[in-house]
Order: C-alpha cells, then sequence, then structure tokens
C-alpha cells in the first residue's frame, strides 16, 4: 500500500515518522476553509478532514490520509490567525480558561473513507501582555489553529490536558494507527 500524506503540515510527517510510517508523497490538499453558518466546531473539523481526503489525487493503489485540527471555546473555531493582531486576540480569549482541541482524521482508499477523531481539553494559564508578545516575537503562532503551538514555546503556557497530546499538535497517534492497521497498512518496529 502507497500512503499519500494530504497535508503540508511538517508536523504531521514528524508525528508519523514516530510511528514508523514515512508517505510515498506528500500531495497537500487545497480546499475552501470557510466554516459554514452555524456550522459546530466538531462536524466543521470532521468535514475538512473528509473534504482534505476527497481532494487530494490519488492512484487505485495509493491511500490517502488527510487531517485537520482547530481550536474552540464553547461554539467559536479558533482557526489559524491570518495576522499577528488576529493571534494575539486568539491568545487572549485563549488566557485563563479551558478550550478544546479537536483533530479529526480521515483515510481514504478509492471511495472508501473511514474516520477518527479526538477531542482534547486544555488549559491555559492566565497570560499577561509580556507573555502573549513574546510568544507573538516567536512567530510559533503561524499556520496553528487557535494561534499556538502546544509542541513548542508555548508548551509553558498549558498547565493541564485532558485527552491526546498528539491530537493537539496535529495528529492522534494511537487512532491513526488504527485506521492505518484497520486498512492494511503496515506497522511494524524496525
Amino acid at each position: 500500500m502507497r500512503l499519500v500524506l494530504g497535508s503540508a503540515s511538517p508536523r504531521r510527517a514528524e508525528l508519523l515518522a514516530q510511528i514508523g510510517v514515512e508517505p510515498f508523497a506528500v500531495r497537500p490538499a487545497d480546499i475552501d476553509e470557510t466554516p459554514k453558518s452555524g456550522e459546530y466546531p466538531r462536524p466543521y473539523c470532521q468535514r475538512l478532514a473528509r473534504e482534505k481526503a476527497l481532494a487530494v489525487e490519488a492512484a487505485d493503489d495509493e491511500t490517502v490520509l488527510a487531517a485537520d485540527t482547530i481550536v474552540a471555546i464553547g461554539r467559536r473555531i479558533l482557526g489559524k490567525p491570518a495576522h499577528a493582531d488576529e493571534a494575539r486576540e486568539f491568545l487572549r480569549r485563549l488566557s485563563g480558561r479551558r478550550h478544546r482541541v479537536v483533530t479529526a482524521v480521515a483515510l481514504r482508499q478509492g471511495d472508501k473513507i473511514t474516520e477518527k477523531e479526538t477531542v482534547t481539553i486544555l488549559r491555559m494559564k492566565l497570560l499577561t501582555d509580556k507573555d502573549i508578545e513574546a510568544y507573538i516575537a516567536t512567530n510559533e503562532w503561524q499556520g496553528k489553529a487557535g494561534g499556538y503551538g502546544i509542541q513548542g514555546y508555548a508548551a509553558r503556557f498549558i498547565p493541564w490536558i485532558n485527552g491526546s497530546y498528539t491530537g493537539v499538535v496535529g495528529l492522534p497517534l494511537t487512532e491513526t494507527a488504527q485506521l492505518l492497521e484497520s486498512a492494511g497498512y503496515p506497522l511494524e518496529v524496525s
């Protein structure tokens, strides 16, 4: 089986490598990620992962793995900030609060799509303006749902997590391994 990663995220490729998976190819999906009116965070994330898996061109002997990660406060979806001011706004919203990180994974073999997801609850410490400005200066917020990456400098902002750490980074490895194994992809320790 030839696995195609439908994501440009270097974090997803690094996470796959942790479980011994090296994609045959990387073909990022190009889809409209605008939430639909009234769309809730979890169904939105599931829809995007599925649409990404469907958008990637693949040969008959190729399997496509796609995923999407979002941050949510209640029903509000915090996507990838477009600029530093939006990242500051996201960090202020998250400061001192619990929030959810949803990651949906879709695996497509021909016309068949199988899916899994994780919902992780985290608490961010109360951030000072100094904390926020220092984080903005790292540029780690770029391309990150909610404007932060738990695997970098922002790890110091998260005192509590309940769920999948790798799901927060961008690809829940236990669930991804289950999808791959059920599809016949050999996961072996070398």
